[in-house]
């Protein structure tokens, strides 16, 4: 380690604290310091290069140091670096941004709402859904549904949305009114000899049957990711969201598409409720809308939730909701150029194109010896590992397998992430096919190696 790298590390122990880390552990091994970026590439403090399969954190879809956002970044910070964007201000590039959002997502979705990750959309999601339901006169409409092993973001609402213990535990969540239903995930979830068919039918009786037994005047929305990305990569059983479509339209609750992860060609088309084949009311998106080269999220609404909420802002005066940032000129004019790129460069055709070398190629996985399942959709998937394929035991003590994965990948010069025991995989939407055959070399060495540690340390 040179003597500035060692430095910083020796600084970062001092003086930061890592989200989604052991800060105990952190002391004694250090962070990771990348120092730059190009193209699917990163490199570290002393040189390394990587293969970054996780697009930085699902997001990074133009790839890193893509010169025409780092232009449009420095334009708009010499024009007006920022206003806010309340009280009837507004800037060009919001304006603009939310014009191509609109003729981007489905076509019912009319208005628009920025926030500046998608922990606040989602909570701000929250918000909107309680303040239409008190201007409708349904005051007690207020309660959520949501899934286990889901992932909604952090803050007090959207963190009680996330169905993950390590998201809640200590944290005093779920604080509002929310309940979780099944995973929809077929591996893990569905019961012994039952099919995928039948496991869906159970699924959407259970989301019927909780909606009657709490009453249908009390449940104001339900909220899902198409696929389910930081609970590990999970995709639907086959008919599951055109059921929960009928359901909530049967019972007059509000769909929420969470697509900050599947958003923007992630799943193959433009979004993962397009992928999946349902309408949503609400549809949130954040991540590669500026491929998080800066912080920017969007709710987008249909005109029915959009004209509850304009009558109560009449009536109120106000809308009494917002955030400093919210809406950044830099975030949008970055966000503006960062699309027409993913469009220009057809990289939501080049997620459907790579899809079957992707998913076929991994999926080549699941014949390896410590491989449960090999899932995904587009340019997103997940291998889980097991420590029996035939009983699907995972390894104990949880998620030190994964770990140890990720770190044998990141020897072999790659980047993924590791979600309790399966493994994450999600390169920036310009990968190539040479590439792709280089992510999963690199995979397949790394699960080799962790194969040989689990029989050293007496795991098999």
């Amino acid at each position: 380690m040179n003597t500035r790298s060692n430095s910083l590390h020796e600084t970062d122990i001092a003086y930061q604290v890592h989200p989604y880390t052991n800060a105990r552990v952190h002391e004694k091994q250090g962070p990771m310091i990348i120092t730059k970026g190009e193209g699917v590439y990163v490199y570290d403090s002393e040189g390394k290069k990587y293969l970054e399969g996780l697009a930085g954190l699902w997001s990074v879809a133009v790839g890193f140091s893509q010169p025409r956002l780092v232009e449009a970044a420095a334009k708009q910070m010499a024009e007006l670096p920022y206003i806010q964007n309340f009280a009837h201000k507004a800037h060009a590039p919001g304006i603009l941004m939310a014009e191509k959002l609109v003729q981007m997502t489905p076509e019912h979705l009319t208005k628009v709402f920025y926030t500046n990750s998608g922990s606040e959309a989602n909570d701000t999601v929250v918000k909107f859904v309680w303040f239409m339901n008190n201007m409708l006169g349904r005051p007690e409409k207020k309660k959520f549904l949501a899934r286990n092993k889901a992932y909604h973001g952090i803050t007090v609402a959207s963190g009680s949305l996330t169905g993950l213990p390590g998201n809640q535990r200590g944290f005093d969540l779920p604080a509002i009114p929310v309940t979780h239903l099944t995973c929809p995930h077929y591996y893990r979830w569905a019961n012994e000899g039952e099919s995928e068919a039948e496991f869906t039918a159970r699924l959407l009786k259970e989301a019927e049957d909780t909606i009657l037994a709490e009453g249908p005047e009390t449940i104001a929305a339900f909220i899902g990711e198409p696929v389910m990305g930081a609970g590990g990569v999970m995709t639907p059983p086959e008919g599951y969201w055109p059921g929960i479509e009928a359901i909530c339209r049967k019972y007059d609750i509000l769909l929420v598409s969470d697509e900050v992860i599947n958003g923007f060609g992630r799943t193959g088309k433009p979004f993962g409720c397009q992928t999946y084949g349902f309408k949503p009311d609400i549809l949130v998106t954040s991540k590669q809308l500026t491929s998080s080269y800066m912080p920017l999220a969007a709710i987008l609404m249909s005109d029915e939730v959009y004209q509850v909420i304009a009558d109560y802002t009449a009536e109120l005066g106000t809308l009494g909701h917002g955030f400093t940032a919210g809406g950044h000129p830099v975030a949008c004019a970055v966000g503006l150029e960062n699309l027409k790129i993913i469009e220009e460069e057809d990289l939501m055709g080049n997620a459907a194109r790579l899809e079957d070398k992707f998913q076929s190629g991994l999926r080549k996985f699941s014949d390896h010896p410590i491989v449960g399942e090999v899932r995904g959709v587009g340019l997103i998937a997940g291998v889980e590992l097991v420590q029996d394929k035939a009983t699907k035991k995972s390894f104990e003590p949880a998620g030190k397998i994964a770990a140890m994965a990720a770190k044998f990948a990141a020897d072999e010069g790659l980047i993924v992430r590791n979600i309790y025991e399966t493994i994450g995989i999600c390169p920036p939407l310009i990968i190539t096919e040479a590439q792709v055959d280089e992510l999963i070399e690199k995979l397949g060495k790394a699960l080799d190696a962790t194969h040989a540690w689990a029989k050293s340390e007496g795991l098999l």
